[in-house]
């Protein structure tokens, strides 16, 4: 099983080498506004050969790159179409399916690119060298220089660990340039015998995340404090806005980068501490694709504060966030995630099944059965309903030897046929799990 990291590493360089770094990654970065400009004069093409046979010339005669970084200049303004072609697409269908009245704007005008990163292909722009250093391209020619980073990393970079691309990242507030480096670590492929806990998480907005494991531990994780500081952030951000000053338009600037930072490291910290409450576990989650579209609501110029209030931190949600920290750090720390389908799991009674709004009074966070009368905090009862789908994940993983987050296969379904045999239609899925039932057989210790 191969597991891609990424790998800060902090560049010892001097003032005359920042120079030389400073003059190739701005070339980089206005060869990417230049092409993306081109791009966007050519019908918004997506295309990387026709980018290349209008931009390539140009990008090594004006800008001054390298054959390599003027390639990677191109597919890097390529893939970025690609992505907002799609953003446009999944919009259109969004709104022909009354999900959201808004229309994607992301292709108005030719994206524009700010960051002062530059990507590097290995092997072509950047190699490492004996004594803990790197050869890095510039527009004058190669920088040797020292690095320090992790130790982890920095005994996997010394073993051989395969390295894929790596991103030159400038951080202004120090003013020391980062190679952000992707390795390749090998790790034993996973065995369902490998992972004797299944653990459901259930994440939310009051509760950054509650998880339920099949052998009874549970685990609440408040997000009052993250709540609290991102709530002073948006107060800040709204006076800033007030003055609209050029030196307030700067503080939004920085202000911007201390929340996203902040938000980052918190949703790492709390992925570490779930992976290390329940290890070796297989992790459910849930598929909450589109999830944005489904639930947000219209935006009302009459809402009341509490409302508008309530609808930015819907909007500030990082759950895609803590979903991808913790499948990138399960196999890491002997574990893995995979993801389940989450409909009705805070509505559906783990103990008859019974599925309905009414088992949420007032959509709060009680939850009570109106079949059998079990009752139980919403949250907790939505983890419940997840680790019983991840344990019929793991079951059928032991019986076919594919994981899927499909595990319902038809009884004519061929075994061997992987995944693709054991898809199988929406009401087929939901009928499995009605059958599920949270009981003694399932959590030998409630």
């Amino acid at each position: 099983m191969r597991v891609t990291v990424s790998a800060k590493l902090k560049l010892r360089h001097t003032p005359g080498q920042k120079e030389a770094l400073d003059a190739v990654t701005l070339a980089y970065r206005d060869a990417l506004n230049f092409a993306s400009e081109k791009a966007f004069e050519m019908n918004k093409t997506s295309s990387a050969p026709k980018l290349h046979q209008a931009v390539y010339e140009t990008l090594r005669e004006r800008f001054g790159l390298g054959a390599q970084m003027a390639c990677t200049v191109e597919k890097q303004v390529a893939a970025t179409y690609k992505a907002q072609w799609t953003k446009l697409k999944q919009n259109i269908k969004a709104r022909e399916a009354g999900f959201t009245k808004k229309r994607y704007k992301g292709l108005d005008s030719a994206p524009k690119f700010v960051s002062r990163t530059l990507e590097y292909q290995h092997g072509r722009d950047y190699s490492w060298k004996p004594g803990q250093k790197v050869s890095i391209g510039t527009l004058g020619g190669r920088l040797v220089l020292e690095y320090e980073g992790y130790a982890k990393h920095l005994d996997a970079i010394a073993a051989g660990c395969e390295t894929g691309a790596a991103k030159l990242y400038y951080q202004r507030s120090k003013k020391q340039y980062f190679l952000i480096v992707a390795l390749n670590l090998e790790l034993p492929d996973p065995q369902p015998t490998g992972h004797p806990h299944v653990v459901g998480v259930d994440v939310g907005q009051r509760y950054h995340f509650v998880a339920q494991s099949n052998q009874g531990g549970t685990m609440f994780q408040a997000g009052g404090r993250a709540r609290h500081t991102k709530d002073r952030f948006a107060r800040a951000r709204r006076s800033l806005q007030r003055k609209g000053t050029r030196s307030a338009k700067r503080r939004l600037v920085a202000l911007s980068g201390r929340e996203r930072r902040f938000i980052a490291d918190w949703n790492h910290r709390i992925a570490k501490e779930l992976l290390t409450r329940f290890p070796q576990s297989l992790i459910g989650l849930e598929d909450l694709t589109n999830i944005r579209d489904r639930t947000e609501g219209r935006s009302n110029p009459h809402a009341s504060r509490k409302a508008k209030r309530g609808k930015r931190r819907r909007s500030q949600w990082s759950f895609a966030e803590l979903q991808t920290f913790v499948a990138y750090k399960a196999p890491l720390m002997g574990s893995m995630a995979v993801k389940v389908h989450a409909h009705h799991t805070s509505q559906s009674c783990p103990k008859c099944g019974h599925a309905s709004k009414a088992n949420r009074p007032g959509a709060g966070l009680e939850f009570v059965c109106e079949v059998c009368g079990y009752r139980g905090h919403a949250d907790l009862v939505a983890a419940r309903n997840i680790a019983l789908r991840t344990l019929l994940v793991r079951q059928d993983w032991m019986s076919t030897g594919a994981l899927s987050m499909r595990p319902d296969r038809p009884q004519n379904a061929d075994p061997q046929a992987g995944s693709a045999g054991r898809d199988v239609s929406y009401d087929e899925v939901k009928a499995a799990y009605a059958e599920l039932r949270w009981s003694t057989d399932t959590s030998p210790r409630l």
